[in-house]
């Protein structure tokens, strides 16, 4: 690792041109440069805080001379400055100008003092004057390759447009926009930042974020730094540290934006933080290396670039919070990471990462879950399903279906399964087995509801495998049975629970799949789960995602039924997708449902299950239409059902 400390003499000197001091490319209007300039890993570090340029090269001539002179003796391959908690990171455009321009003050040396001193501070004027010359000077800028370098550009904001970050924030925005970009919508977000959404012809939109942490006063940002030192160093501790940190900096004056973004960087997510603030934003992805891609989101379902990316540094500190914070081991050792996390507003995030030796680096996948926790009633409320097809799941689940929500990436599987559960009569102990907790287990119990969660895991550390889960919930009471997501060892473990009848209960689950027949093909062939042990489902629920005018919205699919036969197993939908909603197939009407015949009690017939179905499909529309579709609202309009 190069590494140095350089004073402008030495550095004038080293070029042979300490002779300027009184009109060299140091002395400008801004007045002379005093940045430290320092190499380390091949990249130049330049601290610009003592100096007037403020970082900022294309504002700043005596800073820019500073850089080339430091180019005309080394070569690099990359270029940061530093300035007041600010930090410009210099692409290959701006280096290669920089750099050609102090190869060719290294070749002029003594020859034309005043081309050199003009060529440190003013590259293309330089260039566009050699451009016409003949002689040795003009040779000197060609073998230099000043003139190619500036080639094409029109002025320094092109050629040195910077990506902008904060340094305690581990990230970098880039606020240059393609040209025949057109902006398609601006909005404003909670914490002061702003997101402008560009179509571009070649690519997926852009989503420019304007971060308001950039934005902030010189002044603003030395007391930044300054309450993140005083964290740091553990002289303000507690929930309100970073309102107790600006306070303690600023002899008592607490700037609530100042406040806001110092939470963010300390006990948040950083600029996750303002991503997630947009509503329409549900993913965010941070593909390694994290210093080399931007981040990329989904808005509305639609995939999108920002102009925003991680440092390395930036990675690992979101790793390091994601251990701290969900207790998970995240190394070489355990390369790969499921959790939930917290932001700041109290948006719960799915969070899925992974490391070396599985990715080059870091790398992470972030989904928004659901603020609002759902019913039947408020599914039926907002066009998700029609009041039918409710009642019928209603009916289902109350009579112990075992039954598995099935849909594809982002369709809504883990939300209509939470849902569900309030489906499960009050009288019935209910246990959960997940790694990531997603279910709205809190609310439940809130709901008066038996509620018990069990955490697996990969068997590392206190977390337990799915099979010693479920022998460990069969002794925790006999009661419903619910399996987070089905994706390995738990499907052979449900369809064990359900064969062998341990469960009389409900049972119920989701795995990955768009429709029973795509199920039965991922539990069969790809789990290794028996055919005949798949004949235990009753039912396959399938939900989608779907994209409208005004953004992604999801919706029931199909509701179908498992007939095992002699010929083997087939399915036949008792709801499907038609104009847009999912509606009957008469089958059940018809007297056909194998299913709904199962469901008959000892002193039922076959039309008391139907008339039961479209009685809680009539009530659940009752209280759609009430608007009372809240838990806790929807808890009580159920109270005393299926109970003795």
């Amino acid at each position: 690792m190069a590494k140095g400390t350089f004073s402008l003499g030495s550095v004038l000197g080293a070029v042979g041109l300490d002779g300027l001091a009184g009109e060299g490319p140091d002395q400008t209007d801004d007045g002379p440069c005093t940045c430290d300039l320092t190499i380390e890993e091949g990249t130049l570090l330049v601290d610009a805080s003592a100096c007037d340029g403020d970082g900022d090269l294309r504002a700043s001539p005596a800073c820019r001379a500073t850089v080339v002179r430091q180019l005309a003796d080394h070569t690099v391959g990359g270029l940061v400055v530093r300035s007041s908690g600010l930090e410009y990171r210099y692409g290959d455009r701006a280096l290669d100008l920089l750099g050609t321009a102090g190869r060719f003050v290294d070749l002029l040396g003594e020859r034309d003092e005043r081309l050199a001193g003009a060529a440190a501070t003013d590259p293309l004027s330089v260039a566009e004057e050699v451009e016409t010359r003949v002689g040795p000077v003009a040779d000197i800028a060609t073998q230099a390759g000043l003139v190619g370098a500036a080639a094409d550009v029109e002025d320094y904001d092109a050629a040195l447009a910077p990506t902008v970050g904060l340094t305690v924030g581990h990230y970098f925005v880039d606020r240059a926009v393609d040209d025949g970009a057109r902006l398609r919508d601006v909005r404003e977000l909670p914490t002061g930042s702003t997101a402008r959404i560009y179509g571009r012809e070649d690519s997926v939109p852009l989503y420019s974020l304007d971060v308001v942490d950039v934005s902030l006063s010189v002044d603003q940002r030395e007391l930044l730094l300054k309450g993140y030192e005083a964290i740091a160093k553990g002289l303000v501790e507690g929930d309100r540290r970073a309102s107790r940190a600006v306070e303690y900096v600023s002899d008592g004056e607490v700037d609530p934006i100042l406040t806001s973004i110092l939470g963010k960087h300390t006990q948040g997510y950083g600029v996750l933080e303002d991503l997630f603030a947009d509503p329409r934003v549900t993913d965010v992805y941070a593909t390694s290396p994290v210093g080399s891609n931007p981040i990329r989101v989904e808005v509305d379902g639609q995939a999108m670039t920002t102009n925003v990316h991680l440092t390395e540094d930036g990675g690992g500190a979101l790793a390091s919070r994601i251990r701290r914070t969900s207790g998970r081991a995240f190394s070489r050792a355990t390369p790969t990471v499921d959790a939930t996390a917290d932001l700041q507003n109290g948006t719960g995030l799915r969070v899925a990462g992974v490391t070396d030796p599985v990715a080059e680096g870091v790398a992470f996948a972030f989904r928004e879950q659901a603020e609002d926790t759902f019913t039947l009633p408020e599914l039926v409320r907002n066009g998700t399903m029609p009041a039918e097809a409710a009642g019928f799941l209603s009916v289902a689940i109350e009579r112990n279906a075992a039954a598995l929500v099935a849909g594809t990436r982002g369709a809504g599987k883990t939300t209509l399964l939470g849902t569900l559960l309030y489906e499960v009569t009050p009288d019935t102990r209910t246990v959960v087995i997940e790694d990531t907790p997603e279910l709205p287990v809190d609310q439940l119990q809130q709901c008066d509801r038996d509620v018990q969660p069990l955490r697996t895991g990969t068997g590392d550390g206190p977390e337990i495998s799915a099979a010693d889960a479920l022998r460990t919930a069969l002794r925790l009471g006999d009661g419903a049975l619910v399996v987070g997501e089905i994706r390995g060892e738990e499907a052979r473990v449900l369809y064990e629970a359900m064969r062998v009848g341990a469960n009389a209960n409900a049972v119920l689950g989701t795995i990955h799949g768009d429709g029973a027949e795509e199920v039965y093909e991922r539990v069969v062939s790809d789990l290794e789960v028996p055919a005949s042990s798949f004949g235990a489902t009753d039912l396959v629920v399938t939900v989608q995602a779907y994209r409208t005018p005004t953004g992604r919205k999801r919706r029931l699919s199909a509701i179908e039924e498992v007939i095992v036969g002699e010929d083997g197993i087939r399915f036949a939908p008792l709801y499907e997708i038609g104009d847009d909603v999912a509606r009957s197939t008469d089958r059940i009407d018809r007297g056909e449902s194998r299913f709904l015949d199962r469901l008959t009690g000892p002193a039922e017939s076959y039309a008391d299950v139907r008339a039961a179905v479209k009685e809680r499909g009539d009530r659940i529309a009752t209280i759609a239409d009430d608007g009372k579709t809240s838990p806790t609202e929807v808890a009580a309009a159920y109270a005393g059902r299926g109970v003795e």
